[in-house]
């Protein structure tokens, strides 16, 4: 019941509030953030049928990586692998699956065929991807998809990798996508990669940064554009986290500095040792 003068939120609002929290989880945090949505909401029905596109857009956008039967890697859910009806399908083990969004778990698996068109590139980009993936990512998962758009036929490879380290409050999440455009004269590359890290030790620092890159390479033959592709991912991704991590050492020395003084007003470092010792012998002269 509300008190008098307090505005009531209705039930359509609740769903868009609650929903904007979920699609905004840290990597790693999901649970958390819902659990204490699903207090604040406390209508379980009303949470579950207002904000279940959120979870699926939310792993979809997260490139969850999920074990699934029959396969001896993980298969990311995303865009390019989603059937409808919370159904999605792994190319590298051939089958199809339904995937609850909120419990993270695959069941009912079924047979999935490939278009054996395009299945000959996709197949050469995984394994080179995979290669890749497994390294220079600790955790890293990768699945390639392929479609056809037109005459071209268009292959997307997504890399995952994550660190959840809750009992050091921080996690964070590493993506890749790396999409191929193959045409009848060239092959344009368009990679995007995100970067989620959030840090929470009595404070609550983000880190989200995101790189676009373009490239066209002239077609050629399966094994020679799977290499000069996986190369410039390599050196892009590479080039990417140098960047990433001088520019927080940069911002450390300047930025930071700005914003705080390393010295106190006397312009001199405290000798707390001396501190401790001018501490003890006023004790001795009270006495």
């Amino acid at each position: 019941m509300a008190m008098e003068g307090e505005e009531i939120i209705s039930d359509q609002e609740k769903v868009r509030i609650v929903s904007d929290f979920i699609l905004h989880s840290p990597p790693g945090e999901f649970n958390e953030v819902f659990n204490d949505v699903r207090g604040l909401v406390n209508n379980d029905a009303l949470l579950k049928e207002g904000t279940c596109w959120a979870f699926a857009l939310y792993n979809k956008e997260q490139t969850l990586p999920v074990k699934i039967e029959n396969s001896d890697q993980s298969v990311l859910i995303t865009q390019f692998n989603d059937l409808g009806s919370n159904r999605f399908f792994d190319p590298r083990s051939k089958q199809s699956f339904k995937f609850d969004h909120l419990r993270k778990e695959a069941s009912n698996y079924e047979s999935w065929e490939p278009d054996t068109e395009t299945e000959a590139w996709r197949s050469a980009f995984e394994t080179e991807f995979t290669n890749y993936t497994t390294l220079h990512y600790k955790h890293g998962t990768c699945s390639v998809f392929t479609k056809k758009d037109g005459a071209s036929t268009v292959i997307t490879a997504c890399i995952e990798d994550h660190e959840f380290q809750a009992k050091n409050f921080w996690n964070g999440r590493w993506r890749s996508q790396w999409t191929m455009t193959i045409g009848s004269a060239n092959i344009e590359i368009l990679g995007f990669l995100r970067i989620h890290v959030h840090y929470y030790e009595n404070g609550n620092v983000q880190l989200v940064a995101s790189k676009e890159v373009k490239e066209s390479i002239a077609l050629m033959n399966e094994e020679q554009a799977v290499k000069e592709i996986l190369k410039l991912a390599a050196d892009s991704e590479n080039e990417y986290q140098i960047a990433i991590t001088e520019n927080y050492q940069t911002m450390s020395e300047t930025t930071f500095k700005a914003l705080r003084r390393q010295l106190p007003v006397t312009r001199t470092k405290i000798d707390w040792n001396k501190i401790v010792s001018y501490s003890i012998a006023k004790e001795f002269k009270t006495q």
